[in-house]
């Protein structure tokens, strides 16, 4: 006996792609996702690959696996994708202490983000 499988998160004609911990706060993050939202998906790599931002190479990251599995698991067509979603979230946060001066320490903030990417087949009107 196994588990029943598990519906779809996404339509007939979408991918999906998730990175779950990229290193950065998700302000950054968002910004980025921002460029990308409702392009087509070779522009959309080229606005990451030439973007000076350092979160560009993650997300370019992400929104690859997206064109990955939509081609290959979805069977869809790589030249009509267009990114139907960019949304950021917060993950986990690493806590470390720096040395401060008279004896005290201060807490420093190493944030993870969360970026799920939605890849989408567009109509031929």
């Amino acid at each position: 006996m196994s588990k029943p499988k598990s519906t779809r998160k996404v339509g007939d004609k979408e991918a999906l792609s998730v990175g779950t911990q990229i290193r950065g706060s998700a302000q950054k993050l968002g910004l980025v996702a921002a460029l990308i939202r409702g392009k087509p998906v070779g522009d959309a790599m080229n606005i990451l690959a030439f973007s000076t931002k350092g979160m560009a190479i993650d997300a370019r990251k992400v929104l690859a696996s997206a064109i990955a599995n939509a081609e290959n698991n979805h069977n869809l067509d790589v030249d009509s994708l267009i990114v139907s979603e960019a949304s950021v979230g917060k993950s986990i946060v690493m806590k470390r202490f720096a040395t401060r001066g008279r004896g005290k320490s201060t807490r420093i903030l190493k944030p993870f983000s969360r970026l799920r990417i939605v890849v989408r087949e567009q109509e031929e009107a």
